[in-house]
């Protein structure tokens, strides 16, 4: 077993403050890698994906075999429900935030729709990424992690 004396520089005394929805997709909008969680075989799936924002919906680009495109293909319906995550949380201090956003994910199949979604989104992965998928956010969630100190009064 390999010992690493370099630990978290940890501060003091923390506070979590609840972000309003329009502050936390803004900051979504700031990353660029998140991770999706989605359903298969009933059970909790999760994967990292890159995303953009556009018009208000998450964009990710994926495959045809991928499970989450066989589960967002169905015309018709709604969608499937997913979550989305992204954070950007500094690994010495633990501070920073996470958003969590709930929604429903479909395929694009609209033609132009998905050549612009092939545009905004360059896929991170050496594959061929040729379906896009947007996720319409119903719940958006979001913490700031910062100080004690740094933390306006009544915060």
């Amino acid at each position: 077993m390999v010992h690493d004396d370099t630990r978290p520089a940890l501060v003091g005394p923390r506070r979590r403050i609840e972000l309003d929805g329009a502050e936390a997709l803004r900051l979504l909008g700031s990353v660029s890698l998140g991770r999706i969680v989605f359903t298969r075989h009933a059970l909790p799936t999760v994967r990292p994906v890159n995303h953009v924002l556009d018009g208000g919906d998450i964009v990710i680009r994926t495959h045809e075999g991928a499970a989450l495109t066989s589960r967002t293909e169905r015309v018709g319906d709604p969608g499937v429900v997913v979550a989305y995550e992204a954070d950007a949380i500094d690994p010495r201090t633990h501070l920073g935030w996470s958003v969590v956003v709930t929604g429903y994910a479909r395929l694009v199949t609209d033609p132009e729709d998905l050549a612009r979604c092939r545009a905004l989104v360059r896929p991170w992965m050496d594959q061929a990424m040729d379906q896009a998928v947007r996720i319409r956010p119903d719940l958006v969630t979001g913490i700031l992690l910062t100080a004690a100190d740094d933390c306006p009064a009544g915060a």
